[in-house]
């Protein structure tokens, strides 16, 4: 048995380019049981990240006992991850929520669920009845939820209420991933497949930390370098983490400055003629443009900017512009960090100038950080419109009225749907006066922790808390429902490669915990939606009736899932949309015929301006007939909204720790997991630590112009000027007599991307002060 707290990747399983992946199937079980002891097994995958590893549930008595990875799957051949492991512990914790809970007297206390419904209700018709309506209504989802209730959801708030402000937390993890394929290639959706590991001679990982935070992907890039004909890795960091002590080359740029890097790597590949020049102007808009821009970036001045050697910025566009199959993965270091959307962009354009797309190998994962990130877009819970539809094009918004039975102006359309950061806002400013916030806990993973706690403590916002635990969230909420989750229900819910699983109920969730999907369907009841016919909006009532339902609703868009049964989905391996008539058995890559979503007819977006965020009309869109090619962005370098002074001369970069996922709900609560990483910690480059006096175990005191927190030190994993902190940590576990502040959105700014409007968590100025010495 290996310690995969230790050795949290497992053993090797090298084979060669072409080869398939060799099975390795992990497993875990409580209690000391034998797989023979279990009383019955149920198909799901991970709920604790985005890779979508899919395993078996094993139930004792009752509970859940144990996992066991799945082999037949596409996804990870049986391999699980730590968290995979031993997070399914969480839900047998003792203080599980198990009956709702209401404010009296300024304190939460147990109530039954027609009374907690009754209060949610009575606000919301109030608010529904009086003056500004729909306008004072906020939803605030996960990446945690179902397919099936996602889907719910946005119809309740788009057709029921009509409300634009409904957004989730995957704002903060995968809105850049969705904005650069919407610009790039006119729709949602990864054009690559995990499978392109097998088959690539490069891999370039733009700010993303993999082995910490999809480790199963990490296992498959690991098993290939130690196989024959490995490919060469190329990481984009200013941490040395495990990803870049394993790179052939690590570029450990200046935070904040990763558009000027790939504005430096896009000049060399063009002037060097590595592009595919046939390729670029068959399926491409916008090469002079780029080329234009890019030319201003020679290797001196990318050094200059980014803080790495010239040299290091030639060898980087050599790896990546003379490989025969390149495959590219981007995620925070990119997405939460300056002139995001632009720098998603960029590695975008470099698939393209290449041609680098649609075909083994050669492919694009522009990552989700969260397990069901991918439905939350595709089912319009986080700002989108469902079926990966253009608020824009009035043609969808018919299509949808349609489909919903209801008037086409019911459907919010006059303005972009309103982003999470917005949604805060207006409920600071009192416009928005109800927030549904369910399976999230932004008291601890939105910037700037001391503004989003005055928010929602209010008296004037009603804020509903749906989720397992009492959260720090929870604890501010007026009304909090006890849910259940993963294991508890049934639904599906899909990966970052466009892989849908089907998870099984396993087991009763405890007391009298729900469903999301019920507590959805009970208040779409109790506010007694219609359509314009007069019959109850949503007539579904089980996990499958949702289902069938959202296949007519994505019939003919990018994300088809008409070809998709929960029966095809039990048994085997998941399935990759688009999947319909004429895929039936799913389809592994998109763009192989160098054919882009880009129709101003079927597109997402109409685009938007990368460096103010402003949008394009339709008629600009049309103007450049972009006739099903795809769009190379350009745009120059532009220093973060914050930099360094001397009152706070370093910068902050928050990020993951692989043994804890978001704000450690569920993997808090496991033993293993919480033993491996307890508590927050500061890493320093050892020049900086020498400069403050700082060694490893020392109390550390961390401020940035809006907070300040407590953390112990550690010492030189990160580049000079730059520290570290994991996000995941609020006031879990913490003597609520004495509650030290250990989050890092203490320290965090409230300032977003333009485009996808995702928070910049990676450029905040601090300083720090030692405390105490480790042990005094």
């Amino acid at each position: 048995m290996v310690d995969r707290i230790a050795d949290p990747w497992g053993p090797r399983t090298p084979y060669g380019p072409g080869e398939p992946w060799p099975e390795r199937v992990d497993l875990f079980l409580g209690g000391g049981l034998a797989e023979d002891d279990v009383d019955g097994w149920y198909q799901s995958a991970s709920i604790l990240h985005s890779n979508g590893d899919a395993m078996d549930i094993a139930v004792k008595d009752g509970r859940i006992a144990g996992v066991r990875g799945r082999a037949a799957d596409r996804i990870n051949r049986g391999r699980l991850d730590p968290k995979d492991l031993y997070g399914w512990q969480a839900n047998n914790s003792p203080d599980r929520l198990t009956r709702p809970l209401v404010r009296e007297g300024g304190r939460l206390v147990e109530s039954d669920w027609d009374t907690a419904m009754g209060r949610i209700t009575a606000r919301s018709r109030e608010l529904l009845d009086g003056p500004g309506g729909w306008g004072h209504f906020g939803f605030y989802t996960s990446g945690q939820l179902f397919l099936e209730e996602y889907y719910t959801l946005g119809v309740i708030g788009k057709a029921g209420i009509g409300t634009p402000h409904m957004d989730g937390n995957t704002r903060l993890c995968t809105a850049t991933a969705a904005a650069s394929m919407k610009a790039s290639f006119g729709t949602d959706g990864q054009p690559g497949s995990y499978t392109d590991v097998d088959h690539c001679d490069a891999i370039a990982l733009w700010g993303h930390n993999v082995a910490e935070t999809q480790t199963v992907l990490w296992m498959r890039m690991l098993d290939r370098r130690r196989g024959p004909n490995p490919p060469a890795m190329l990481a984009v960091d200013p941490r040395l983490t495990p990803v870049a002590r394993e790179a052939d080359l690590h570029l450990a740029v200046r935070a904040g400055t990763n558009l000027a890097l790939l504005n430096g790597l896009l000049r060399e590949i063009v002037r060097r003629g590595w592009y595919d020049e046939r390729y670029v102007a068959a399926h491409t808009i916008g090469f002079d443009e780029l080329c234009r821009v890019t030319d201003g970036y020679p290797p001196a001045r990318v050094a200059e900017i980014c803080d790495v050697p010239a040299a290091d910025v030639e060898r980087a566009a050599e790896l990546v512009g003379t490989s025969g199959r390149l495959l590219s993965t981007v995620l925070q270091g990119f997405y939460q960090s300056n002139q995001a959307t632009a720098a998603a962009c960029a590695v975008n354009n470099l698939h393209l100038l290449r041609g680098m797309i649609g075909r083994p190998g050669a492919g694009i994962y522009q990552m989700n950080g969260q397990p069901t990130a991918q439905n939350a877009r595709e089912c319009g819970a986080d700002g989108d419109l469902p079926g990966l539809r253009n608020w824009d094009n009035e043609r969808h918004i018919r299509q949808l009225a349609e489909l919903w039975n209801v008037e086409p102006d019911t459907i919010p359309h006059w303005a972009p749907p309103t982003h999470a950061m917005q949604i805060f806002r207006y409920a600071e400013q009192g416009s928005i006066k109800l927030l549904w916030i369910s399976a999230t806990n932004p008291a601890v993973s939105l910037p700037e922790l001391a503004r989003i706690r005055r928010i929602l403590a209010a008296p004037e916002l009603f804020v509903v808390v749906q989720d397992l635990f009492l959260t720090e969230t929870a604890e501010l909420a007026d009304v909090v429902l006890p849910a259940a989750t993963w294991g508890e229900k049934r639904g599906t819910f899909t990966s970052v490669d466009r892989t849908v699983h089907l998870s099984e109920k396993a087991v009763e969730p405890p007391g009298e915990a729900r469903p999301d999907l019920d507590i959805f369907l009970d208040y779409a009841r109790r506010m007694d939606f219609r359509d314009r016919d007069g019959n109850p909006l949503i007539t579904w009532r089980t996990p499958e009736d949702v289902f069938e339902a959202w296949k007519e609703c994505s019939r003919g868009r990018p994300c088809d899932y008409t070809g998709i049964t929960y029966d095809r989905l039990r048994g085997g391996s998941g399935i990759q949309w688009p999947c319909d008539e004429r895929r039936p058995e799913g389809t592994e890559r998109l763009y192989t015929d160098g054919v882009f979503s880009t129709d101003p007819d079927y597109c997402e977006t109409y685009g938007h301006d990368l460096a103010t965020g402003a949008e394009f009309t339709e008629r600009e869109y049309r103007a450049r007939e972009p006739g099903g090619r795809a769009f190379l962005h350009a745009a120059a370098y532009q220093p973060s909204a914050e930099v360094t002074s001397d009152e706070y001369p370093l910068l902050l970069t928050t990020g993951r720790t692989v043994y804890q996922f978001h704000t450690r709900t569920k993997t808090g609560r496991a033993p293993q997991l919480n033993d491996a990483a307890p508590d927050a910690w500061i890493e320093l480059h050892a020049d900086d630590a020498a400069r403050y006096g700082i060694a490893d175990g020392d109390l550390v005191g961390v401020a940035s112009p809006r907070g300040a927190i407590e953390v112990t030190a550690r010492i030189g994993r990160v580049r000079p000027g730059v520290v570290f902190v994991p996000f995941h940590y609020g006031y879990f576990d913490v003597d609520p007599a004495g509650r030290t502040p250990r989050a890092a959105n203490e320290l965090t700014v409230t300032a977003w991307d333009p485009v996808s409007k995702q928070p910049l968590f990676k450029t905040a100025a601090v300083r720090v002060a030692r405390l105490s010495r480790n042990g005094d």
